[in-house]
């Protein structure tokens, strides 16, 4: 017999409506897994959380958090468009460093390297071979058929090679307080690289959200066939989402060169593409297409970059860093799975029997004993 609740209605209490809702929300479970790094960090350090205004701009933890994850933030977007056409794109780190290495060569030799508009033609000229590569790595998959891992992958592989025959296989300094902006300047408070990166989630969330756009990618993702069937023309949106995954991550490239006022062609971006594609796995977006989220990306982003942030303040020895980061992002991942959450719910349950019924079960076997 189940016990009657205050209601009256004899249904045992459960969680709230509201409540349920809020914890089935896509984006619950990444802000939770944030709000826990952050708070776990005020252990260690109490004023991690602390934010003061030094010299007319604000200076902290946080704000290093978001001016170090801006590039990851950029990466991860172009990553999300492209994964949800059950694509992905490995060159991204490579485009990375492509952008550094034109932008800060173009600057270096130039005769008047501290001029905006040798800056501005620095940063066309990245954005435009970015744009190239993108092209091209669409091309491939959307043209020729070539599987999208193997597509980047050669250009993954070969794209670093390139950033270091522009760079000569030297690290490429720069002086340039315009070029400086990018990456290291601030603006109304804040670091620019924060700004612009918020200014291109923006500006995709409006075109993807407001538009028709999004959901031809969604469609192109979850049922290509059906896709096809209906008119869609999934080689131009393929062709589109690979060259905004280049731009975003020559964008990120320009920042982190800019930040370092110097290009490496050999480490600038290195494994930027795996931050990425778990920043969107983190954020909700399936590998296998379809639906997508712009601002889980953004939470997920936000939590590698606070992950990495928690290692160097704990002092987390180097050689283990890349394993504690592993096991935090498995935990994280772990947290947000429906399945395994319903099944350590029914665990719970089965551990924890109803009391009502563990007393019916014990008088039965009175009566059976003592008939």
């Amino acid at each position: 017999m189940t016990p009657p609740d205050d209601t009256g209605t004899g249904k045992r209490p459960g969680r709230a409506p509201g409540t349920r809702r809020l914890i089935e929300h896509r984006l619950f479970w990444p802000a939770a897994v944030l709000a826990a790094l952050l708070l776990g960090n005020v252990v260690f350090t109490h004023d991690f959380l602390a934010v003061r205004v030094q010299n007319g701009h604000l200076y902290g933890s946080l704000i290093d958090i978001l001016q170090f994850g801006a590039p990851l933030i950029l990466v991860s977007l172009g990553m999300t468009l492209v994964i949800a056409t059950r694509g992905i794109d490995l060159s991204v780190g490579s485009t990375v460093a492509i952008a550094g290495a034109l932008a800060c060569e173009h600057i270096a030799t130039a005769k008047d390297p501290g001029s905006l508009s040798t800056v501005l033609s620095a940063v066309a000229l990245a954005v435009g071979v970015a744009a190239a590569i993108g092209l091209l790595n669409g091309f491939l998959v959307a043209r020729l058929g070539v599987q999208p891992i193997v597509a980047t992958l050669v250009l993954m592989v070969a794209g670093r090679g390139v950033a270091q025959l522009i760079t000569d296989g030297q690290i490429v300094s720069v002086s340039s307080s315009a070029y400086k902006m990018i990456g290291g300047g601030y603006w109304l408070t804040l670091p620019f690289a924060v700004l612009l990166a918020a200014a291109l989630v923006a500006v995709t969330s409006l075109v993807t959200r407001r538009t028709a756009l999004g959901l031809l990618i969604e469609s192109v993702g979850g049922n290509p066939v059906a896709s096809r069937l209906v008119g869609i023309r999934a080689a131009g949106l393929l062709i589109m989402v690979y060259v905004v995954s280049a731009v975003c991550a020559a964008v990120a490239g320009l920042m982190i060169s800019s930040n370092v006022s110097s290009a490496d062609g050999n480490n600038a971006g290195l494994w930027i593409e795996l931050d990425a594609i778990l920043a969107v796995v983190i954020g909700g977006t399936a590998l296998t297409g379809g639906r997508f989220s712009l601002g889980g990306t953004v939470l997920g982003a936000l939590i590698i970059q606070t992950l990495s942030t928690t290692i160097y303040t704990l002092g987390v020895p180097p050689e283990t860093t890349l394993v504690f980061k592993a096991l935090v992002v498995i935990v994280v991942c772990l947290v947000q799975s429906p399945a395994f959450r319903a099944r350590l719910s029914r665990r719970r349950r089965t551990a924890a029997p109803d009391p009502a019924s563990a007393a019916g079960d014990l008088t039965a076997r009175r009566q059976e004993v003592h008939p």
